[in-house]
């Protein structure tokens, strides 16, 4: 008995490879075909099966054999959606900016230019990564809304544009705070300074201010004496319009320490350079220090309080 189920299951099992090889062998004698009616026809039906891999290895053999005739245009389209349904947006994004070039009166022409624009969107990193893409996305959707500024996706490009510049801004953002962090504490007031020129909107507008007043105080205190006042005033400069700015802010007392901090810098400053006027070894130990500016480790301790000239 258990003999003959046996043999019974091999003669299904068998049954279903030749039924899975003959359809198989279907597609493929219909890929390597000639007959594009047929083909175009059989691609559609399985894009419209959602089996886009399938659909896009017909496609591929027809494009360049519909090229110039009145089909080519419903083809271009139904390809271009095809890889975008497989989520190659690179593919995808060419064949619909292809599709819009070379179809520039279609009614699909506005869709296909949204599409290109659209998959450049989707195809933008976090914001730690490289954002090359987000900036062209950024140009794509604005291209998009000029040249169909009466457009229904107007709203919705300008909303992805948004998108996109919000992560621009929390890369930004990120970036200042990581100069901060290595202690490159120049760097760190000149990109808090961008951030806040290039989003003057931005949410971390409060925060960016008062971390600019902690770079430059540790700029200047890691300086040289000979530079230190200048730089000392620049951070109570800072403070000064933090606090008139944000007067409950959370970081006020602070904003306050660091002025407080800054003037006894400035004062300590003075004394070594007074000193400096009497004292050779002093004078000649300044006078050895040279004015360049470099990333400082990240923990301050392991700096042994070494001064940056």
């Amino acid at each position: 008995m258990f003999k003959k189920q046996l043999i019974l299951l091999a003669g299904i099992f068998a049954a279903l490879i030749i039924i899975l090889g003959s359809c198989k062998s279907k597609y493929e004698k219909l890929k390597a075909s000639n007959d594009n009616a047929k083909k175009y026809a059989e691609a559609i039906k399985l894009y419209n099966k959602k089996e886009y891999t399938k659909a896009l290895g017909l496609f591929d053999g027809l494009v360049t054999r519909y090229r110039g005739y009145a089909e080519a245009e419903e083809l271009f389209y139904d390809y271009a959606y095809t890889n975008y349904k497989l989520k190659d947006y690179t593919s995808a994004r060419y064949h619909f900016k292809n599709f819009a070039d070379t179809y520039p009166s279609s009614a699909r022409a506005e869709e296909c230019r949204f599409m290109y624009a659209y998959c450049y969107y989707l195809d933008s990193p976090i914001f730690s990564l490289d954002q090359d893409n987000t900036n062209k996305a950024i140009d794509a959707l604005q291209l998009f809304i000029n040249l169909y500024p009466k457009s229904d996706r107007v709203a919705e490009a300008s909303k992805l544009i948004q998108n996109l510049r919000d992560k621009l801004e929390e890369k930004s953002y990120a970036n200042s705070k990581l100069y901060l962090t290595i202690s490159n504490y120049q760097s760190a007031v000149i990109s808090f300074g961008n951030t806040l020129r290039d989003y003057p909107d931005t949410k971390y507008a409060e925060e960016i201010e008062f971390l600019t007043i902690r770079a430059q105080y540790m700029y200047a205190e890691h300086s040289r004496e000979l530079s230190q006042e200048t730089r000392y005033n620049q951070a109570i400069n800072y403070a000064d319009q933090f606090i008139e700015k944000y007067p409950s802010s959370k970081y006020l007392q602070e904003a306050q320490n660091y002025k407080k901090e800054s003037k006894q810098g400035i004062q300590k400053a003075k004394n070594v350079l007074a000193e400096a006027l009497y004292n050779p070894k002093i004078e000649k130990k300044i006078d050895r220090q040279k004015d360049t500016v470099k990333s400082q480790p990240s923990s301050e301790k392991d700096n042994g309080g070494k001064k940056i000239p």
